[in-house]
């Protein structure tokens, strides 16, 4: 006979048999709840290509129209169902689909680079005019940075989907960094990998100045790109005279 499941599920048997729930006799409503999870991969799967979507044909538009678009490059990635399961459970939150769509918005998770601080603004303020884009919420971590340094913005945002169901509205976190906060956030994050998640005193702090090094670079470039900008204005003035 099958073992049965009741409606409270502990983390480690969901982590263990989500992936085989032939082994289970369920009741109705769990069945239901376990059944949206093992779909999540894909419905977010699907909320990411629309968004990919969007932001190559305003990368392409921006480039047509400007000559030059802000975004550098793109990267993507779907949280394993084990994060999710462990993030739900941080929180304090009871397993259900419902839960999970309600408080973990970064199941789908997208990182923009781009050359510099003005253009992830610019971008910003892109998605919060759109129609098609809904942002829920920013966290601005490059005018308030985190006590290691980090830097980047934070955009939660919601995509529609349309399903056999009809229109889903389904959320992401985008990170938009410039080249120099997306080089310094891989290299906090080999570092914290290596030494086990606990940096000695002298590196966090070298880590922190290097954050530093890196937000003088962004203004030092974003300087020379308005002094190039104006010099080419001039020298373009003094052909039409």
């Amino acid at each position: 006979m099958k073992d049965q499941i009741g409606k409270s599920l502990t983390l480690e048997q969901l982590q263990v048999h989500v992936q085989d729930l032939g082994h289970w006799e369920l009741n109705e409503d769990l069945s239901r709840q376990l059944g949206e999870f093992k779909k999540m991969p894909a419905l977010y799967r699907l909320a990411l290509n629309e968004l990919e979507n969007k932001i190559e044909t305003l990368s392409t538009e921006w480039k047509m129209r400007d000559g030059y678009s802000p975004i550098e490059h793109i990267k993507r990635r779907i949280k394993e169902p084990k994060s999710i399961l462990q993030k739900l459970e941080r929180k304090g939150h009871a397993f259900s689909f419902e839960n999970i769509e309600r408080h973990i918005h970064d199941i789908a998770g997208m990182r923009i680079v781009c050359a510099f601080v003005k253009d992830i603004y610019r971008l910003a303020d892109h998605f919060n005019a759109r129609e098609d884009i809904r942002v829920l919420e920013i966290k601005d971590y490059i005018a308030h940075p985190k006590p290691n340094g980090y830097q980047s913005l934070h955009v939660i945002v919601a995509v529609p989907l349309i399903l056999l169901e009809g229109t889903r509205w389904v959320k992401a976190e985008i990170q938009l960094r410039t080249l120099a906060m997306d080089f310094w956030a891989s290299m906090e994050h080999i570092l914290y990998y290596k030494f086990d998640q606990q940096l000695p005193p002298h590196v966090a702090e070298e880590l922190k100045s290097a954050a530093r090094a890196a937000d003088e670079l962004d203004k030092k470039m974003l300087r020379l790109r308005r002094e190039i900008l104006e010099l080419s204005e001039s020298a373009e003035q003094a052909k039409e005279n």
